[in-house]
C-alpha cells in the first residue's frame, strides 16, 4: 500500500490500543510504532489552456449537480468532503459567508462567498433536501463518479490529476500567483490549520513578486530610450 494508507492504518490501530488501555481493557503498546514518512505537499495546478478546456467540459456535462460542485470547488477552494456535506443553512447570503463544518476534523470555519460562487448558488434549483448538492432521495451525496471522471477525460487533463482535490489546488495557485493575496489570507481561505500546508504555494507568489520587480528595469529602459530619442531629435 501507499505510505499514506499505511500511516492511516497504523494511526487507527494506535488509537484503538490507546483507548483500550485507557479503559483498562488491554495493556498499552510497549514499543514505538514506526510510521512511514509521507510527503503529501503535492501541488496540482492547471495551465490556462487546461483550465479553459475544463470549464468547457463542466458547462457541457449533463450532470449539473456534479458540474456545479466542481465549479464551486474552483470558486471557493472547498474540499470534496465539505462540498458533499454542505447544507443551505451553512450559507448566509446576507453576510456573504459560508460556514465550513469541522474542516478536516478541526473547528468550524468561515470563508467568504465570492460573487461568482453566489451567482452559482442562486442558479441552483433548490429541492426539499437540506443539502446543496444532494444525492439519491435528497440524502447526503456519497460519490461523484462517473461524472467527474467523464469531465476530466473530456477536458484532456493528466491522468494523475485528482479532479476535486486538484481544483482546490488550482484555486489556491491562482490566488497565490496573482501576487495580490498574502500567504496568511490564503491560509484562512483554505482553512489550513498548519501554515506549512499553505507554504507550498509561497513560491508562486514569490515568482510573481520577482516579475513585478523586473518591471522597474523595463520601465527604466523605456525611459532611457525616450530620453535618447529626445536628445537626438
Amino acid at each position: 500500500y501507499k505510505p499514506q494508507s499505511v500511516k492511516h492504518v497504523l494511526n487507527l490501530i494506535t488509537r484503538i490500543a490507546n483507548y483500550g488501555h485507557k479503559k483498562g481493557l488491554c495493556e498499552g503498546i510497549g514499543f514505538t510504532v514506526q510510521k512511514p514518512r509521507v510527503d503529501n505537499l503535492v501541488t496540482e495546478d492547471l495551465s490556462p489552456d487546461q483550465l479553459r478546456r475544463l470549464l468547457i467540459a463542466i458547462e457541457a456535462d449533463t450532470n449539473r449537480s456534479v458540474a456545479d460542485m466542481m465549479l464551486m470547488a474552483l470558486n471557493t477552494g472547498m474540499r470534496r468532503g465539505e462540498l458533499l456535506k454542505l447544507q443551505w443553512d451553512d450559507i448566509n447570503l446576507n453576510t456573504g459567508f459560508i460556514t465550513i463544518r469541522a474542516p478536516k476534523g478541526g473547528r468550524d470555519a468561515m470563508i467568504p462567498l465570492s460573487q461568482k460562487a453566489r451567482e452559482l448558488l442562486e442558479s441552483i434549483n433548490r429541492t426539499e433536501s437540506p443539502f446543496v448538492f444532494p444525492g439519491d432521495k435528497g440524502n447526503q451525496r456519497t460519490q461523484m463518479y462517473p461524472a467527474v471522471s467523464r469531465i476530466k477525460k473530456r477536458a484532456g487533463l493528466p491522468k494523475d490529476f485528482r479532479p476535486m482535490h486538484g481544483l482546490r489546488h488550482a484555486f489556491a495557485s491562482m490566488l497565490a500567483s496573482s501576487g495580490q493575496v498574502d500567504i496568511y489570507t490564503l491560509q484562512k481561505l483554505m482553512t489550513h490549520k498548519d501554515f506549512k500546508m499553505t507554504q507550498r504555494y509561497a513560491h508562486l507568489r514569490d515568482e510573481t513578486l520577482k516579475k513585478a520587480s523586473d518591471l522597474v528595469g523595463d520601465i527604466l529602459d523605456e525611459a532611457r530610450k525616450e530620453k535618447k530619442s529626445a536628445t537626438n531629435g
